[in-house]
């Protein structure tokens, strides 16, 4: 019986191949001060991760998504600093990055601006109302309930930022795989002309899409400013060209139209345990960014040969058909 394993399945089958491999040649990588710091690290990239894909399965980009994560951090931080409760705080933290949401999917959906322009043009302006709000100096000083979100456990085992992480996988996928506007998004992907032609309103796709984007930012902000305690202009700013390239590796198409939830969370892994076990190696910070680069590059060169060779099959499959 001929069995094909999926692109999914084989980055999983690789994820655990590092896992092992990490743990067997890494000294401290199988502790469990090791494994516990990993499983408080997952949730805050895992949720960029899961808010690009969105956004790359539509054939665009948010080259903003950390700053929105950071100005939602800051909303939250203020609240707290200025006497607000945590409630208040979380809900003032969300508000804000659906409204930088709200922004970028306007004027990519309304008025139909590139989104790698919209989006860098609002990653430089989000930044400066951080610096202009902050001046440049980190917020903290938060309840000591808060920083339950990102430090505490679940029955003393399993960090509550991990359940929270693990609840937005679950949502993001039956949303994208079980939902109308899933399916909208991914035909919008594939081919927008066609899809605006069978009916759908293609700009109401799209601003639900950066609005989703933004909601997981808000989220994985809550977590970060909850577990450091603090807040400052860059952060989470070290997961914008990882986030794309975890959503690269794990299969989403450049293009659009083709991503896997599943695919995205496995290459999340890969490069968690990738940095995590060249830190432990005392490999310097920059050549690890080198070592995810290169992956990055790699992974786009195999896509490209493999969508041409792909095109090419089905294009002499017709001409015999033909």
């Amino acid at each position: 019986m001929n069995m094909k394993l999926s692109k999914e399945s084989v980055l999983g089958l690789i994820a655990l191949g590092i896992f092992v491999g990490m743990g067997l040649f890494t000294p401290g990588f199988f502790s469990s001060s090791n494994l516990n710091n990993m499983m408080f690290q997952l949730p805050e990239f895992g949720l960029i991760a899961l808010g690009m894909m969105v956004v790359i399965v539509t054939g665009g980009i948010d080259l903003s998504i950390t700053y929105i994560a950071a100005f939602s951090g800051v909303g939250a931080a203020l609240m707290m600093t200025n006497g607000f409760g945590i409630l208040p705080a979380i809900v003032v933290g969300i508000l804000f990055a659906l409204a930088c949401g709200a922004f970028n999917g306007t004027v990519v959906s309304k008025i139909g601006v590139p989104p790698i322009l919209v989006t860098l043009g609002t990653m430089v302006l989000f930044e400066g109302v951080i610096l202009a709000i902050t001046s440049g100096n980190a917020i903290s000083g938060f309840p000591d309930a808060y920083g339950l979100i990102g430090n505490g456990y679940y029955m003393g085992i399993i960090p509550v930022s991990l359940l929270i992480f693990i609840f937005f996988i679950i949502l993001t996928a039956v949303l994208l795989n079980k939902s109308t506007w899933g399916r909208r998004v991914y035909m919008y992907g594939s081919n927008d002309i066609a899809t605006m032609f069978s009916g759908v309103k293609n700009s109401k796709v799209l601003m639900k899409v950066y609005l989703y984007a933004s909601l997981l930012a808000a989220v994985s902000a809550i977590i970060m400013t909850s577990r450091y305690n603090s807040v400052k202009v860059d952060l989470g700013s070290s997961y914008l060209l990882q986030s794309v390239a975890a959503a690269v590796l794990g299969g989403t198409d450049i293009h659009g139209g083709y991503g896997k939830v599943m695919g995205t969370i496995y290459a999340v892994l890969i490069f968690q345990f990738i940095r995590n076990g060249l830190n432990l190696m005392d490999v310097h910070s920059s050549l690890v960014d080198v070592v995810i680069g290169a992956i990055l590059i790699i992974v786009l060169t195999l896509n490209f040969f493999s969508d041409k060779f792909s095109r090419r099959k089905a294009e002499s499959s017709s001409e015999k058909t033909a």
